[in-house]
């Protein structure tokens, strides 16, 4: 099994996550307070390799479909981030 590395913009995304339900691309730009151009290329950093799903299903996100979607964490990854940020 592959361990998942992930960089301090991808945790300050992911801690933004709501988990149970997931969370808007607005929500995780105002938690975030990323730059969107900044913020769509994170989400799609993670969105490639399957880390997250994005609801409406896209292949990636852009800076017009970013902000309505719904993002939530892939559940067959959910162990391994949720290891990845536990560790430094």
């Amino acid at each position: 099994m592959k361990q998942i590395r992930l960089t301090g913009r991808e945790r300050a995304v992911l801690r933004g996550l709501d988990v149970a339900v997931g969370s808007t691309g607005e929500e995780l730009l105002e938690f975030s307070r990323l730059a969107p151009d900044d913020l769509v290329a994170i989400l799609n950093s993670m969105l490639s390799p399957g880390y997250m799903e994005m609801v409406a299903y896209a292949e990636e996100a852009t800076l017009e479909n970013f902000r309505a979607a719904r993002f939530d964490i892939n559940p067959s990854y959910a162990m391994q981030i949720r290891e990845a940020m536990a560790r430094r």
